[in-house]
């Protein structure tokens, strides 16, 4: 909306030109003048923009278009301050007379500094310019809104950093105990089993009213899981597209669909999978009407064993209808008081007693307001769970905003009072979000990037954006904006997705400024509204890009999906979509593997898009990038990760000082990185540096470790390759390269070499010591590493350290130092050739035989793989006190099992051994000669099979 608009207008306005007047524009007399009449302007006028935009919401067309006005001259704004913050960038690098390339003729220095001088005078005039035209929109917008008769704020909310708050995980549903058992009772029915339709069964209701949930309930029904042979959950959404739910319902199979492009393909696959099986397929969110769309798959699912069941759900009972559905469920309103139930979860959470109390008769008269509507309880309570007193609560009861019918019944009012209650710059991060297309699903990480690139979390390169990201997206997810949270191995939220309702709000109040589309093969170039902003295109099966889309001036965002395999872009699209679309800061034309028809070019037109600031590569067939990319001076994200056959970087890329995420992961086919990379001292992420061998050609290639040195902000994971081509290792050693980066967590070396000749150990264990990273990491793999053992002091260190692993490490078994690490959870081993592996404690040495010693005091998983020579191993008298599982594969010459494991390992709940020979008749059970020293363990597995196994669900 506006608001959000004209706030980031005004920052960029201030935090640009403050920097910038003094120093850049003192040739042009009255520009400071322009630059202060224009924040006045923006200033009254956002004064005024949270009653304009309430009018809006109330449908006052003469309103909305005066806020269409105002977004329009305030990205405009956007525009000529960023045109000018680059072009000043662009100058100070051309005058660096340093970096500067030489000239083919000597040209005398003081007429270098004299063409600069004139650049810096054209550059002043021509923004002045275009900030006059600024002013003059602006003045008539000012104007206008005197004529509205709007209501001021009493005060503008200052820019805070939001606090971080935790989730609220509702994983109790309140009521629907009758639509409960009813569905699932209707799911596990047998009785139907001998008719030959196909058993439909539909979930009726208003949006927001609980569908999807009580569906995902039956869905996820321990009697229903082992009922039917496979299930598959497909969300249909509006409109129905048939190779898409087609598509999905084969990957729900697990059917190999990469060479089928065709529908009728598609359903011949889904026949053939589900023949013979019993058989839950669920359709969510169905709209269509169109009774021959659904005949082809009706015919095709009949195909399943006696039992299969189909269960849709719909806001329409004529879908329901048209479907066949032979039971139908309506879901009706929760009652009052499970609404207040639901509502009291999230509002009161962490609330002392006495505080509830206090506030429950007020509670429950906003309760009163939800009319039943469980998405309405969700939203409020987490809202209030965010106001702490009494007056807040209030105020929130008496809102004018109650009044309000849009969107579905009753649940624009409660959206509203949450949207309202947002902070400006996280109103700006929410609507964002309608860029993409219902039930998608949102990565967490790019949705930050992309965040970032449009300005929304500051604009200064020392400004940590990335965290203030994760608080945003956090604040939205406390709120229950987002929903459907999918979570890494730590617990970190890595997607989510957005509730179908919520997504429409986000589009009503963002009309006619986001817009997504598929597209389909053969079809027409689309019509395309002229005054989006960011677009989300989805290529469909042979589709060709759209060339329409270069219309699109304003564009702010280009995001391009496609969904076939298929990825058609005609020759010259690129050169012209950059020449036209010159306002984008988001442009992500990244690609699956394996699909066809990728881009093999990057043209040199890219230096076009003067504002990019996120460039997204990833899984194209580029072979090298353009040195002319090298003059987006504002690019912060550049991603060309699964680009496999990228040979090399630009080697201009000491250019691209805003540079702060470079994503190359799987870019196997880099040999090196380019010298000039140690310029980016932005640099937040960098995924894999490549060293190359300094006897290769390529002076400007990097054959050192140095380059790290000064990207003291890296964070995240850093992949380290060629590290047996470092010759100097006291060099490494003196620049401490990786101790002073507190903010890496997962740090994986690779030892390998270029060309012939082996490296010797002691080598390795110098260059392994000299790589010393800082105390903070919390996960490390080491790759081909020479050593025979590691450097107590170096591995001890790593306090933090939870994962580690160890691949290839041929000639080391001295382990020792390892069971000293205080939070190691994950030890991995593979790739060994000793016969003998120590990792007990050593004293003076040698082991102690007397005394037990705690070893790994947290570690809770033990994995070895490939240690083909390994006959025994030393454990001295040990206890592992929180070990659970360990896994021996393919050591075929392991004679035994560590007594001191086994006994020492308290807690060992599951043992795994897969092809190692010589154990598999000594721990035979009931009959091997040790099966009595395993036998205690709940949890035995050879080769895939099971001898013993726990009773209770396992992990």
């Amino acid at each position: 909306m506006a608001e959000a608009i004209v706030i980031l207008a005004l920052e960029h306005l201030v935090q640009i030109t403050a920097q910038k007047i003094e120093e850049e524009v003192r040739l042009v007399g009255d520009v400071k003048k322009k630059l202060k009449k224009l924040q006045s302007n923006l200033e009254a006028i956002q004064a005024v923009l949270h009653d304009a935009e309430e009018r809006q919401v109330k449908d006052d067309k003469a309103v909305r278009r005066w806020l269409d006005q105002l977004k329009d001259t305030s990205y405009d704004m956007e525009d000529v301050l960023d045109e000018w913050n680059t072009e000043i960038i662009k100058l100070q690098l051309e005058g660096d007379l340093e970096d500067a390339p030489a000239p083919k003729r000597k040209v005398p220095s003081f007429l270098l500094c004299l063409s600069f001088g004139i650049k810096q005078v054209v550059l002043r005039r021509d923004i002045a310019q275009k900030i006059k035209k600024l002013n003059k929109k602006l003045d008539i917008i000012a104007k206008e809104k005197d004529a509205y008769n709007f209501k001021e704020m009493k005060s503008i909310k200052t820019l805070e950093r939001v606090q971080s708050t935790s989730l609220v995980d509702v994983t109790e549903i309140y009521g629907r105990e009758f639509e409960k058992k009813s569905l699932v009772s209707k799911l596990l029915d047998e009785r139907n089993e001998e008719q030959k339709n196909l058993h439909v069964i539909s979930l009726v209701g208003m949006g927001g009213i609980g569908k999807t949930t009580l569906a995902q309930l039956a869905y996820n029904n321990d009697e229903v899981m082992s009922h039917f042979d496979t299930r598959i959950w497909v969300c249909v959404s509006n409109p129905f597209d048939e190779f898409r739910v087609a598509k999905a319902i084969t990957e729900g199979l697990k059917c190999p669909t990469n060479n089928l492009v065709e529908l009728k393909s598609l359903l011949q696959c889904i026949c053939q999978s589900i023949m013979g099986k019993k058989f839950l397929l669920v359709l969510d969110d169905v709209w269509s009407e169109d009774y021959d769309k659904w005949q082809q798959f009706y015919h095709c699912l009949k195909k399943g064993s006696r039992g299969s069941k189909v269960l849709i759900t719909t806001r329409k009972d004529t879908v329901a209808s048209i479907m066949g559905s032979i039971d139908l469920i309506i879901i009706k309103d929760l009652s009052e008081e499970e609404c207040w139930l639901l509502f009291r979860q999230l509002a009161f959470f962490g609330r002392p007693p006495k505080e509830c109390e206090k506030l429950e008769e007020i509670g429950r008269e906003i309760v009163a307001k939800f009319n039943g509507l469980p998405l309405a309880a969700k939203t409020i309570g987490s809202l209030m769970r965010f106001k702490r007193t009494r007056d807040e609560w209030q105020r929130i009861l008496d809102s004018e905003i109650w009044k309000l019918e849009e969107i579905e019944k009753s649940l624009l009012s409660p959206l509203m009072l949450s949207y309202n209650d947002l902070p400006s710059m996280i109103k700006r991060c929410f609507l964002y979000c309608a860029i993409f297309p219902k039930d998608h699903n949102i990565n967490k990480d790019q949705l930050i990037k992309l965040w970032m690139a449009q300005g929304y979390l500051g604009l200064k390169k020392d400004t940590e954006m990335e965290i203030i990201g994760q608080e945003y997206f956090n604040h939205l997810a406390s709120r229950s904006f987002f929903q459907e949270f999918q979570k890494d191995e730590d617990g970190n939220i890595i997607s989510c997705k957005m509730h179908d309702i919520i997504h429409d709000f986000a589009q009503f109040l963002t009309t006619n400024e986001y817009f997504t589309m598929d597209i389909y093969g053969g079809s027409r170039d689309p019509v395309i509204n002229t005054s989006a902003q960011h677009s989300m295109l989805t290529l469909k099966k042979g589709a060709t890009f759209p060339i329409s889309i270069s219309s699109l001036k304003s564009l702010r965002s280009l995001l391009i999906g496609c969904e076939g395999y298929e990825y058609l872009v005609p020759n010259g699209v690129l050169p012209n979509l950059f020449g036209e679309l010159t306002c984008l800061r988001a442009l992500d034309m990244s690609s699956e593997i394996l699909k066809l028809n990728l881009i093999a070019t990057i043209p040199k037109e890219v230096k076009k898009l003067i504002h990019l600031k996120y460039l997204n590569l990833s899984g194209q067939d580029v072979e090298k990038l353009p040195e002319t990319l090298c003059e987006l001076y504002n690019l912060q994200i550049l991603d060309v990760s699964w680009c496999l056959k990228l040979k090399e970087l630009p080697q201009g890329m000491g250019k691209l000082m805003s540079l702060r995420h470079l994503i190359n992961f799987e870019t196997r086919s880099l040999s090196c990185m380019p010298k000039a990379i140690e310029k980016l001292t932005c640099l937040r992420t960098l995924s894999d540096f490549f060293i190359k061998s300094s006897s290769r050609d390529g002076s400007k290639a990097c054959s050192t470790l140095a380059c790290l040195k000064d990207l003291k902000h890296l964070r995240g994971t850093l992949e380290i390759r060629g590290l047996g081509n470092v010759t100097n290792v006291s060099e490494v050693k003196r620049m401490q390269i990786l101790s002073n980066k507190k903010n890496l967590f997962y740090l994986k070396l690779h030892f390998d070499k270029d060309g012939e000749g082996e490296r010797k150990k002691d080598d390795d264990e110098l260059l392994l010591e000299a790589l010393q990273p800082h105390p903070n990491l919390e996960k490390l793999n080491i790759t081909g590493y020479r050593g025979s053992t590691f450097r107590s002091d170096w591995i001890t260190s790593l306090t933090r350290l939870r994962v580690l692993r160890l691949y290839s490490c041929k000639n080391c078994m001295h382990l020792s130092p390892l069971g000293k690490l205080p939070s190691l959870e994950l030890l991995i081993i593979e790739g060994m050739n000793v016969k003998n592996v120590v990792t007990g404690i050593e004293s003076d040495g040698e082991f102690s035989s007397s005394t037990s010693v705690i070893l790994f005091p947290k570690l809770e998983v033990l994995q070895f793989w490939f240690v083909s020579e390994w006959e025994e191993c030393e454990y001295a008298n040990t206890i592992l006190p929180c070990l659970d599982t360990l896994s021996i594969n393919c050591c075929v010459k392991l004679r035994a099992l560590p007594d001191a494991i086994l006994q020492g390992a308290k807690n060992l709940q599951h043992l795994d051994i897969y092809q190692s020979y010589s154990l598999k008749e000594r721990y035979k059970n009931g009959t091997g000669e040790d099966w009595q020293k395993i036998s205690h363990i709940p949890n035995i597995k050879f080769n895939d099979s099971f001898l013993q196994r726990d009773p209770l669900p396992l992990r």
